[in-house]
């Protein structure tokens, strides 16, 4: 009987794990390796880009990086309403490029989140506070959001969502929140410069870019790139994620079940390990 009662206990917990180590039923937000919240990113980006006014001369056309999104999904999961404090010290959010830029969002419930809701705040909330002529924000509003996206020289963008349970510390405490951000590369938003130069589609691209849309697309500049690298500063890495959740769950589950089941047969059949 005690065994049946032990592996009755075993079963309730095996049952009960995928609810403790996945997240939050009922609010799916993508991963940043999924191909329609990749698609829509880089999609809306350029947009934004090509429909600018005054009219860009060299606005370049932008794609996707894989590093880019990778620092920021590890931003994102410190769920603060603030600028990723080692944007200064690069190597620290980017292997290989020499500035990065960000943007952030932050919705709540969290199913409120949509790349589409974040570009609108970005770009429609801000572009009416910002005079392109003389290259300055109307006083205390941001626009910081919108001339990054439309940052010409800016050619890569990697993004993250990431859900904050309790809330986003800054913006959002106590409500379980989507937190998301874009980064990018080359940085914007260099004091005293404006975002883009103005004149005809495609003008002022560089001699060698071809005309996408309005964008200066260039092969070799835009190829996807691949990596193997994660920030040190990841919290991911100094927590314990769900593969860990399952070794420390499932490891004590087992030797439970083993210990169940051995006590059962003993039970049951107590001349088995006799020997004559």
């Amino acid at each position: 009987m005690a065994g049946r009662w032990m592996g009755v206990v075993c079963l309730m917990i095996v049952m009960e794990f995928p609810a403790m180590v996945m997240p939050t039923p009922g609010l799916p937000l993508p991963d940043i390796t999924d191909e329609k919240f990749i698609d829509d990113c880089v999609k809306s980006h350029n947009l934004n880009r090509s429909r600018v006014k005054p009219a860009a001369g060299n606005m370049r056309y932008m794609t996707w990086d894989a590093a880019l999104a990778i620092t920021a999904r590890a931003w994102a999961r410190m769920c603060v309403f603030d600028h990723n404090i080692y944007l200064k010290d690069v190597k620290k959010v980017h292997p290989t490029f020499p500035s990065v830029g960000e943007n952030l969002w932050t919705g709540y419930p969290p199913n409120t989140f949509s790349v589409e809701e974040a570009m609108k705040s970005w770009v429609d909330g801000e572009l009416k506070d910002y005079n392109y002529d003389h290259n300055y924000c109307t006083p205390g509003k941001p626009c910081g959001h919108y001339t990054q996206v439309v940052w010409a020289d800016s050619y890569k963008v990697g993004c993250a969502v990431h859900i904050c349970p309790d809330g986003v510390k800054g913006f959002s405490e106590g409500h379980a929140s989507a937190h998301f951000l874009c980064n990018y590369s080359p940085a914007g938003n260099f004091q005293g410069e404006k975002p883009y130069l103005t004149g005809g589609k495609c003008s002022k691209c560089a001699a060698t870019d071809t005309c996408d849309g309005s964008l200066c697309h260039d092969p070799t500049r835009d190829a996807i790139r691949r990596y193997h690298w994660s920030p040190e500063w990841d919290p991911e890495k100094t927590t314990c994620g769900t593969f860990c959740l399952a070794v420390l769950v499932l490891r004590p589950v087992a030797l439970l079940l083993i210990f169940a089941s051995a006590y059962t047969i003993k039970m049951q059949y107590p001349n088995i390990f006799v020997y004559e």
